[in-house]
């Protein structure tokens, strides 16, 4: 069964995130596109909260951030407990979040890395599963309930 796939961002990472989409979908995943809807400025809480909220609620198997550097919407991906979204620039760090952090969203700089890279990492992150055993234990640990 493919995953199911939640993405959003602002408008810096707009051109990206319509890209993704559609690279997405023909690769076969079910894609939820939670916005901003043109590249107009917003305020990327307004859509990264709607779309952690989706994963927590276990609604989607993962997520896609996407603004310019990344880092917006991952501190806000993270401010929910049941989130562990990575800041990614490579194809390395992409495998490594899910390997031995668990991510289940992943945060991408559209200001700093070229789409073809972006969208690889995407799916490195998709495809990659997490390893368990010594992580395991550690990933537990993160959450503060």
């Amino acid at each position: 069964m493919p995953k199911k796939i939640a993405i959003g961002g602002d408008h810096a990472g707009f051109e990206y995130k319509n890209k993704m989409i559609l690279a997405l979908q023909e690769t076969g995943y079910e894609v939820k596109d939670f916005g901003p809807f043109s590249n107009a400025s917003v305020d990327y809480p307004d859509y990264v909260h709607p779309l952690a909220t989706a994963i927590e609620q276990g609604e989607f198997d993962l997520g896609i951030v996407i603004c310019g550097s990344g880092n917006g919407v991952a501190i806000t991906a993270n401010k929910h407990q049941g989130i562990r979204a990575a800041l990614c620039w490579n194809e390395d760090l992409a495998a490594l979040a899910r390997q031995h952090n668990d991510a289940n969203v992943i945060a991408i700089p559209a200001r700093f890395v070229a789409y073809d890279l972006a969208e690889k990492m995407a799916k490195v992150f998709i495809q990659t599963e997490f390893e368990g055993g010594r992580h395991e234990n550690r990933v537990k640990k993160i959450a503060c309930q």
